[in-house]
């Protein structure tokens, strides 16, 4: 079964869109494990990463997989490490060797949203047992 990790903040309205759709995206698509990771964690050290997270600035689903496309916010202090800085540097590291990320808009209606996650899932390929 192919895990997918869920960011977002639900104390912050304009953060917790996926972790809303955390219930019906486990009851819509039970082919796939939904995980909640708190941003405060280290992300898991997978071959292929994939995590759903808002993306600022987008009208719709969109998937990207080029992390050096991610662009990261000034880092004055060690507290200042983004999603972007924290995928580079795993990735450096050998820590991780694929990343998709499922971009979801911050102003979307949740239906909306679940059909264009569920479209973009169906297109990823399974493992085989």
């Amino acid at each position: 079964m192919k895990k997918i990790y869920i960011l977002g903040n639900p104390s912050f309205e304009s953060d917790s869109l996926p972790v809303k759709l955390l219930p019906k995206l486990k009851s819509s698509l039970p082919n796939f494990q939904f995980i909640h990771l708190d941003p405060t964690e280290n992300l898991p050290e997978e071959e292929h990463l994939i995590l759903i997270d808002i993306i600022l600035g987008i009208k719709e689903v969109k998937v990207l997989t080029d992390i050096d496309k991610i662009e990261s916010s000034p880092n004055v202090s060690m507290h200042d490490f983004d999603l972007g800085f924290q995928l580079k540097l795993m990735k450096k590291l050998g820590k991780i060797d694929k990343v998709t990320i499922i971009g979801v808009p911050q102003n979307i209606n949740e239906s909306q949203v679940l059909e264009q996650i569920k479209q973009t899932l169906g297109k990823c390929p399974q493992k085989k047992k």
